[in-house]
């Protein structure tokens, strides 16, 4: 399976979200804002299957460390996931950087299958 990286600051989505993607058979890391996941972007020098990640948080938002991430590592596939509507149109600013948006809340079902899509992308 892939190995993901989940960027998220709410713990209690990003345990759902890392638990529900492990038990589907991807190897999963986390970050708890976007400063953290540039971090571990830049430590596995972009060799992630996938980067799911929220757009707002704090310190740094999906958007900014999607923009440097992509730009040292061209080929990284990014999700991004929100509960905001105004956040979904700001994800279009990354012009094809990221492979969508998931809406928040969302089931055990539905990340797995959004997961599955960008995978395949």
């Amino acid at each position: 399976m892939a190995r993901l990286l989940i960027v998220e600051d709410d713990v209690s989505v990003r345990t759902f979200t890392a638990r529900a993607l492990a038990a589907a058979g991807h190897t999963v890391e986390t970050a708890e804002d976007g400063m953290d996941g540039l971090d571990k972007i830049k430590a596995a020098e972009g060799s992630f299957d996938l980067v799911l990640s929220d757009i707002r948080m704090p310190a740094m938002d999906g958007i900014q460390m999607a923009r440097e991430a992509a730009s040292d590592f061209p080929d990284l596939r990014l999700l991004l996931m929100t509960g905001f509507a105004d956040q979904r149109e700001r994800a279009a600013e990354l012009d094809g950087t990221a492979k969508g948006v998931v809406n928040k809340p969302f089931t055990l079902a539905e990340i797995r299958d959004r997961v599955g899509e960008a995978l395949a992308a």
